[in-house]
């Protein structure tokens, strides 16, 4: 059964693009075939794994100019990419008269599922159009935070909006998840801004924290994955430790089905 999975934060900086490129690559080195679909119009996960053709892209297929087959971009062997443009930031404007606007990206997202076990979805750094799209198409929210005081900032508002979606438009998504980016344990803040949010989502919480780490950064300057990258890395070995966390969780869902 495939798995959609949105990553959102209306906070930017706290890690949605490196954490989608990097559990799905994950995912794929566990025998997982992955799309990820860049849904932000600042293109950074496209950037991030080196895609220069983007001449079909998310937004083309939005507006309705191509399927979303056609954009699908192949990385590695099971990874595959639907590229953004700078044009999707105004997608938003663009269908906001459309019917049934909320629901476009699932509709493309259906002839798809059939092909690949996760679909992720990296969310822009808003609440808007397309992070609505996103969170309608998904039957999962990931909630990535960095281990800052601001970070916490308006996590009822987005938990607010998520409710929302659930109620108007997509009865089955729940909150999947929610991981600590850029964390350093000897950080007395990073260690209570843990606590805070472990006290705010309880079980939803991932053990795995994301460390404060360079190849992390450096990875998208050579258009590479961290598993790619930097396999040895702290990262490299954080990201894994976090993906399996989710199959675990992925497993122990289906038990109970």
């Amino acid at each position: 059964m495939t798995r959609v999975i949105g990553f959102a934060n209306h906070k930017g900086g706290v890690g949605k693009t490196c954490s989608t490129v990097n559990i799905g690559a994950a995912l794929c080195k566990h025998g997982k075939h992955v799309l990820l679909i860049d849904l932000d119009p600042q293109a950074n996960l496209t950037l991030s794994l080196g895609i220069k053709d983007n001449s079909k892209t998310i937004y083309g297929a939005l507006r309705g100019g191509h399927s979303l087959a056609d954009a699908i971009i192949n990385v590695t062997d099971k990874l595959d990419v639907v590229p953004s443009t700078l044009d999707l930031s105004g997608a938003e404007l663009e269908l906001s008269a459309e019917t049934g606007r909320e629901f476009i990206l699932k509709e493309l997202i259906s002839s798809l599922k059939k092909k690949y076990d996760y679909i992720l979805i990296d969310c822009p750094p808003s609440l808007g159009l397309l992070t609505l799209n996103a969170l309608t198409a998904s039957d999962e929210v990931f909630i990535p935070l960095q281990a800052q005081f601001l970070a916490t900032q308006g996590l009822a508002k987005l938990n607010d909006v998520i409710e929302k979606i659930k109620k108007r438009h997509n009865k089955q998504l729940t909150i999947g998840g929610v991981f600590l980016t850029q964390y350093d344990h000897r950080k007395v803040l990073n260690r209570d801004v843990a606590k805070v949010v472990a006290n705010y989502f309880r079980d939803k919480v991932f053990k795995t924290k994301i460390r404060d780490n360079i190849a992390l950064g450096e990875a998208p300057s050579s258009g590479l994955d961290i598993f790619r990258y930097a396999a040895n890395s702290n990262g490299a070995a954080d990201y894994l430790s976090l993906t399996k966390e989710i199959l675990a969780r992925a497993k122990k869902l289906e038990n109970k089905i």
